[in-house]
């Protein structure tokens, strides 16, 4: 059982950074074509990063830009509810806020994951002619995954 907890913990905290890595980087569509990239916050050209995204206004991107936000606000808290449930309840008892506070980090990766795929991840807004997803996409997918199976694991799992 101590196995599992430290398992569940470190996958937790994996989750997190992944996170984190995946909403500040601006590697979210990838030109084919020279280095230039494009994420939630600026566009990169040959390494420089300091050009704003030209839809920068449009409101599908700054909900995912909140979602994202939401996700991470909501993946720590898990976190910080987890380790005081882990030493402040009873014996016997679930992880019930801990799994459903993630899964509520599941459900914002969902919604700021989904918006970027219909709005933005064909590459036609970013006026690369040919793009394909970056690695900070690929991490948000990975995220929800393992948000998704921590937060049923919260659930499930009983402390002993």
């Amino acid at each position: 059982m101590l196995v599992l907890l430290a398992g569940i913990f470190v996958v937790h905290i994996a989750t997190v950074i992944m996170l984190f890595v995946s909403t500040i980087a601006n590697v979210w569509v990838v030109s084919d074509f020279g280095r230039a990239s494009v994420g939630l916050w600026k566009n990169c050209t040959a390494g420089n990063c300091n050009g704003g995204l030209m839809y920068a206004h449009e409101d599908a991107l700054k909900a995912v830009q909140a979602f994202m936000i939401l996700s991470i606000i909501f993946s720590v808290i898990s976190l910080m509810v987890f380790v005081f449930q882990l030493f402040t309840m009873e014996k016997g008892n679930r992880f019930f806020l801990s799994g459903a506070t993630m899964l509520v980090c599941w459900l914002c990766i969902l919604v700021g994951a989904s918006i970027y795929t219909h709005h933005y991840a064909d590459g036609s807004r970013t006026f690369f002619a040919k793009s394909h997803h970056g690695y900070s996409f690929i991490l948000t997918w990975i995220c929800f995954c393992f948000s998704f199976i921590i937060g049923i694991l919260y659930l499930v799992l009983r402390k002993k």
